[in-house]
């Protein structure tokens, strides 16, 4: 194990993706199996030492941002134990990089759908963040791929849980506590909000699993050193395009049609009715019009006066591509979408490019924030279906009349939108931040999340209180303080440490 106490030697792993100021720490260690973490923890607790893990450190809430103690590197824990083509199915180290998996898994012919926009990400990570992306759409997040997990534990118990073999009963999960006695946790009861994506505390409601009370925990109930990952078989081929719109109208009717297509299409499948034929989206993303203002710099092929595009893509075979591009195209033809203008992927180079084309629109956000010398706020919502246009309209009217630069893009199959707001001055950063309150206060109101992918961390806590209240935010350390009495463990990672 490396041990380092030169902070001049570990400034790098003091910050993450957040750009979160004032991380410190003490020392940082990097194990090399599951027995060093144990021996670590079980030091930390006898000495209150916090701990805190770091991956890839590609997260935007400031989960790894140490602020005392110990940082858990599991940069070490990178190998690929097996791949199984016949039961679909992968076993990986914590460390493991989503691209290292993908490339991986594709080249046994299998498929890995979560999809978050760093590929650089570590699969512990994505798991402690329950991370999605675009494709959760159809796939939905990196919960539902999860088959099996070991986990030491704050208190330094190494264990291992399958799903199935430990779920909650009355409102109680029991689990091994790694040396020999067993740990029995309350589960919080607040309602799960109504939306598809949804990263804001631990996994409730009745018969919990344990694997998924680990999954999104953000660091907080124990080390992930391994994951058990179920794969699906790779696609043989893809339809999609980059499409505009004259009229956010037209879009927003597409995305509705899209949907509701799609959904019929699962519905069909899941009773029997059908055999893969059907619209049935494996992603929709849109970018609204100051997004195609800002990404033509990069892409000035894209066409002028747009009102937005929607990214969409459809998986097929060579059984049912003819019928599904007459289905795709009659929706576009419907909606009055700019075809003519609009691009289409005929071979995997375009599709390529497509991708490079909704991977670039953050990548000129975080420039534009650097020339600005200003931070970005962005949101992370997501609310009910009933509410989308209604959300959607109330931002659009609050930042045009605010005068700051923004853009918005996203998930929109999954009423997932980013609004990223670009202050050019304090003035202008102090104004959006009290926008963005008002946008948490209008999702909650419509029973939306205040997080649907990017977790709370330690800049959301605030914000996870608005969410569920006081009552709520108890329940939540009740159970963290029965899987570390000592509070070590991630301290600061979506409660607040006054509930602890």
């Amino acid at each position: 194990m490396i041990v380092k106490t030169d902070k001049n030697e570990f400034s790098d792993y003091l910050a993450d993706a957040s750009n979160m100021q004032g991380g410190s720490a003490e020392r940082l260690c990097v194990p090399e199996t599951a027995e060093e973490i144990s021996s670590i923890l079980k030091e930390s607790n006898a000495s209150g030492t916090h701990v805190t893990v770091s991956g890839a450190r590609t997260g935007t809430v400031g989960g790894a941002v140490p602020f005392a103690g110990t940082i858990v590197s599991l940069e070490k824990f990178d190998s690929i134990k097996s791949i199984n083509k016949e039961s679909m199915t992968a076993v990986v180290g914590a460390g493991v990089s989503l691209a290292d998996l993908q490339k991986a898994v594709e080249s046994e012919g299998l498929y890995y759908p979560p999809d978050p926009t760093e590929w650089s990400c570590q699969i512990g990570g994505t798991v402690a963040t329950n991370a999605s992306g675009s494709r959760s759409f159809k796939y939905g997040s990196t919960r539902d791929f999860v088959n099996r997990l070991k986990v030491v534990l704050p208190t330094g118990g190494m264990i291992e849980v399958a799903r199935g073999e430990y779920v909650s009963r009355d409102g109680h999960i029991t689990i091994p506590n790694g040396e020999g006695g067993k740990l029995k946790a309350r589960i919080p009861t607040y309602p799960k909000p109504n939306v598809r994506k949804n990263t804001c505390g631990y996994f409730s409601g009745e018969d919990v699993d344990a694997v998924d009370l680990f999954v999104g925990s953000e660091g907080t109930l124990g080390v992930i050193t391994e994951v058990g990952l179920r794969l699906v078989p790779r696609p043989s081929g893809s339809l999609s395009g980059i499409v505009f719109f004259s009229q956010e109208s037209d879009l927003l009717d597409f995305v509705n049609e899209a949907a509701k297509a799609s959904f019929g299409t699962r519905k069909r499948l899941a009773e029997g009715k059908a055999e893969g034929a059907g619209v049935d989206a494996s992603l929709i993303e849109y970018f609204d019009r100051k997004s195609l203002e800002l990404i033509s710099e990069k892409f000035p092929e894209v066409p002028e006066g747009m009102a937005g595009a929607v990214f969409f893509e459809q998986e097929t075979s060579e059984n049912n591509e003819d019928e599904l591009f007459d289905a795709w195209n009659i929706m576009l033809e419907n909606n009055d979408a700019e075809i003519e203008t609009s691009w289409f992927a005929v071979s995997e180079q375009d599709l390529q490019k497509m991708r490079e084309f909704r991977h670039a629109l953050p990548v000129a956000v975080n420039e534009r924030v650097v020339r600005n010398g200003q931070r970005k706020i962005g949101t992370d919502m997501a609310v009910p279906d009933a509410g989308f246009g209604s959300f959607l309209r109330y931002c659009e009217s609050r930042l045009e009349s605010s005068g700051i630069e923004y853009v918005i893009f996203g998930h929109i199959g999954d009423n997932h939108l980013h609004i990223n707001l670009l202050p050019k001055d304090d003035e202008e950063a102090v104004a959006a931040r009290h926008i963005y309150g008002r946008f948490i206060a209008y999702a909650v109101m419509l029973g939306g999340t205040v997080s649907a992918e990017h977790g709370i961390g330690k800049l959301k806590s605030k914000y996870l209180y608005v969410m569920y209240g006081e009552r709520y935010l108890n329940e939540m350390a009740e159970l963290k303080k029965a899987f570390d009495p000592n509070g070590i463990l991630g301290v600061g990672n979506m409660i607040d440490p006054k509930y602890l």
